[in-house]
């Protein structure tokens, strides 16, 4: 059977109440007797109670993650970051998958709010702002969402600037000589693809370039989407020189699809991603990409969140993270502009 602070408390000769003091670092304790309560707890093996320290203390150093899927290596690489810097704080990271099931998001909310979390980081792409605001409403839940999330003012958002991000990629493209410049995005309904579809649109009408209907094509955020969506590009009548793609798990569905056809690349179809995921860099050719700071969202992320729960407020507020361009060898110099 296990100790309790009751057996602590008889064999260092004092409260349970001082034993709670000490412990809990709540009251100053003479060093003599904070000794004799560590020595008792050490020698009968005392491990407090969790959920009882959380019921006084309101706060169980937890904190909840919903996440669209893990599978996509985005989404892997920042839930790393997260767990790393979780870790270092001193909380523990319950991991919700949701799979973009409407349901399993519904699910996890509810047990996520009735498990006493501290707070909960959304990177989810399925979700209901009065879901989100009624499920957090019952507990006054700090909520943090890291670029994919309910967008209530209830919430504060990490976000990556994707509209700049995608004026890198298309500039970039430009400075190599390529004029004819195709899209393959995600779906526009989620704001990374609606940013990342309208600085491509900006960039192109700022050099002057107009784009054809027909290479602008909107798909999935998922390797399939991105196969998909050069499949559909290749049926067109003429092929672009270069393709800006709306994230890498796309690019290298897309590359893959394109390399099956025999189509070269970058030799006669240049292509840049977006994010910077691990892989790219390993890719044949390696993805010229558009830098997503996934340690600097985790970091950022928990940080505010850790704020909020220290300092809790009824607003919102949004931090734009900045992109940066890294250049590999997936897109091919034409000229310089």
């Amino acid at each position: 059977m296990s100790a309790t602070i009751k057996d602590v408390a008889l064999l260092a000769g004092v409260s349970t109440t001082t034993v709670s003091h000490v412990l809990n670092k709540t009251r100053f304790v003479a060093p003599a007797t904070h000794e004799r309560v560590m020595r008792a707890a050490d020698e009968l093996h005392y491990a407090p109670s969790a959920v009882a320290r959380s019921l006084k203390s309101k706060n169980t150093k937890s904190l909840g993650m919903l996440v669209t899927t893990t599978l996509n290596p985005f989404f892997a690489e920042v839930v790393k970051e997260v767990e790393r810097q979780c870790y270092q704080q001193g909380y523990n990271l319950v991991l919700c998958n949701t799979d973009g099931e409407l349901e399993k998001t519904t699910s996890y909310l509810l047990m996520l709010s009735q498990k006493r979390v501290d707070g909960i980081l959304v990177m989810c792409s399925e979700y209901d702002d009065s879901l989100f605001g009624a499920a957090i409403g019952k507990r006054d839940l700090p909520m943090v969402v890291m670029d994919w999330g309910p967008s209530g003012d209830y919430v504060d958002r990490i976000q990556d600037n994707s509209l700049k991000g995608a004026h890198l990629a298309i500039n970039h493209l430009i400075e190599q000589g390529h004029r004819q410049i195709a899209y393959i995005g995600g779906p526009l309904e989620k704001l990374p693809a609606r940013q990342r579809y309208d600085g491509f649109f900006e960039a192109m009408a700022e050099a002057g370039l107009s784009v054809r209907p027909e290479w602008v094509i909107e798909s999935n955020f998922e390797f399939e989407g991105g196969r998909l969506g050069m499949r559909a590009l290749l049926a067109c009548e003429t092929l672009p020189s270069a393709v800006f793609i709306g994230n890498d798990a796309m690019a290298m569905g897309a590359m893959s699809e394109a390399q099956l056809a025999g189509i070269d690349i970058p030799a006669a179809l240049s292509v840049i991603g977006y994010d910077n995921c691990l892989y790219s860099a390993y890719l044949s050719p390696p993805l010229t990409t558009i830098d997503q700071p996934k340690r600097r969202l985790a970091e950022q992320a928990v940080a505010t969140m850790i704020e909020r729960i220290d300092n809790p407020r009824q607003t919102g507020r949004v931090i734009m993270l900045e992109p940066d361009l890294v250049i590999r060898s997936s897109v091919r110099a034409l000229s310089k502009k």
